[in-house]
């Protein structure tokens, strides 16, 4: 990670979102779920706690624990997990899978092939080379309907002055954050994963692609905001890419990912803009400070998106400056693209929990399409192992 962002050098293999923790270990921390009705969070939280979280986190409204603070709590969950008998494996990727009828029999890891029982598939949301092999293998998967836009950027000092009115009551209280929803000619335009005090990550998973993600230090307490601004994506922008099926989203996705990296000109540089030159449809002619490290170049990000994602952006936002005076502020900036929302793609499953063919593969949580978080991927995690220990092991009546 470090080597990404100061060189710019990419290791598809250990990055912002493939490495231990997946994704999570580096998304902020953000605790936060609607899921509320999908399993005890609380137990989720003082596992976290257990492991070194804030105990804040048990009763605040928004739990958060920071990007600096999580990867020391999930090396201690994985010492946990060796303590009660799991085994790591580091380096162990998943190279293919063999099945007979709705039975998966085993499974090649580094291309070494080992028989299995049952199989949880929780590889999450940018692990591509999943989604090919079991496309290849004819094993079900549905297209699946997501978000992409950008990263903007204010200065902290801004959305403090703006959420809270005046300079002097934004000294007396935390990092301001906010959260905005719109529809425009019918489909959401919102914010997400709104980072106070946070920076903008470069989080690409191979060469050639530019992604951008956001995360906070525990203390919030870095000189800019920001946060995901995105619209729906759905048949309608993938429509060139329905040869490709099920995977239509995903190729939509990694062609502006690909196209982005282009705009940038290369070592992951990020294409942006200031946001009144974005509303404006204009190149900026010298872009405003960013916490962005790789760097950035100056594009008109119009450019990037098809015109029916674009219009809904623009709309979308100028909607939200009514909310919030200021929000379109000279010093605001956007760089593109915000496109690893959520998954792309569904791994279809029963009510059992396990794949629609495959009564012994369990696709949980973000990378299978059915989490959008820390907490939901827990949860449904919990959910699986309980549905396979039922299985396995039948509660008597």
């Amino acid at each position: 990670v470090a080597k990404l962002n100061r060189e710019g050098e990419m290791n598809a293999e250990s990055n912002y979102c493939n490495g231990e923790g997946g994704a999570g270990t580096f998304s902020d921390g953000k605790l936060y779920t609607r899921s509320m009705k999908r399993g005890k969070i609380q137990e989720i939280l003082e596992l976290f706690v257990l492991h070194g979280a804030d105990e804040n986190i048990l009763y605040e409204a928004h739990p958060h624990i920071g990007t600096n603070k999580l990867p020391q709590i999930i090396e201690k969950l994985r010492d946990t997990i060796i303590e009660k008998g799991g085994e790591v494996r580091f380096g162990a990727k998943l190279t293919d899978l063999a099945y007979e009828g709705d039975t998966v029999t085993k499974l090649s890891v580094n291309g070494e092939w080992e028989p299995c029982d049952q199989v949880i598939l929780a590889t999450g949301h940018s692990a591509r080379d999943i989604y090919y092999l079991l496309h290849k293998k004819k094993i079900a998967l549905e297209a699946k309907p997501f978000a992409m836009g950008f990263r903007i950027e204010h200065p902290q000092s801004l959305i403090n002055t703006i959420q809270f009115y005046n300079e002097h009551n934004a000294k007396m209280l935390p990092p301001a954050s906010y959260s905005l929803v719109t529809q425009v000619k019918g489909k959401g335009a919102f914010s997400f994963c709104m980072c106070p005090g946070g920076i903008i990550a470069p989080a690409a998973t191979a060469d050639g692609e530019v992604v951008v993600n956001g995360w906070s230090p525990s203390k919030r307490n870095g000189e800019y905001a920001n946060s995901g601004w995105v619209t729906e994506v759905g048949e309608e922008e993938w429509e060139a890419f329905k040869s490709h099926g099920p995977l239509a989203g995903l190729e939509f996705q990694k062609s502006i990912e690909q196209k982005a990296f282009q705009m940038g000109g290369g070592k992951f540089k990020v294409p942006a803009q200031n946001l009144i030159d974005y509303l404006a449809e204009k190149k900026s002619l010298t872009l405003n400070e960013s916490s962005y490290h790789p760097g950035m170049t100056s594009v008109n990000l119009n450019e990037l998106y098809p015109s029916t994602m674009n219009y809904r952006l623009r709309e979308g936002l100028r909607a939200m400056t009514k909310k919030l005076k200021g929000f379109d502020h000279k010093n605001a900036m956007v760089t593109a693209p915000e496109s690893r929302t959520s998954a792309p793609v569904r791994i279809p499953r029963t009510k059992e929990l396990h794949h629609i063919a495959l009564t012994n593969l369990y696709p949980c949580g973000e990378g299978a399409g059915f989490a959008g978080g820390i907490i939901s991927a827990a949860l449904d995690g919990v959910r699986v192992v309980k549905a396979i220990a039922e299985k396995v092991t039948p509660l008597s009546s």
